[in-house]
């Protein structure tokens, strides 16, 4: 992380030639803009959000119909959902959570 809180600071960026075309508006990007939830959105178009779960962290994303650009807002209600359900209808939760890990349950124990 760079530039956390009123720190000055200076980031420093090495590439080896020939950039690829994605790797060029990566770097565009970090040029135009010092605002980091700018660079991170952009960021998340060019690579994909990847997995939720598990290692890969870019790609074909794993929602079927959700766009995390488009739909960020609709997070902050899942998450109110998932919260309520975990309070008030605890096995209701875990029958949802078994059934779209499916077959990934060593994340249940972290």
């Amino acid at each position: 992380r760079v530039g956390r809180g009123s720190a000055h600071s200076a980031c420093i960026l090495l590439y080896q030639t020939p950039l690829s075309e994605t790797a060029r508006a990566r770097l565009k990007v970090i040029f135009e803009s010092s605002d980091g939830f700018h660079i991170a959105r952009e960021d998340l178009k060019l690579r994909g959000p990847g997995e939720f779960l598990g290692a890969r962290q870019s790609g074909v994303p794993m929602l079927r119909f959700a766009d995390l650009e488009v739909d960020i807002d609709l997070l902050e209600h899942a998450r109110e959902a998932a919260d309520w359900l975990l309070i008030h209808a605890p096995e209701h939760a875990r029958r949802h959570v078994l059934r779209w890990l499916a077959g990934r349950q060593e994340y249940i124990k972290a």
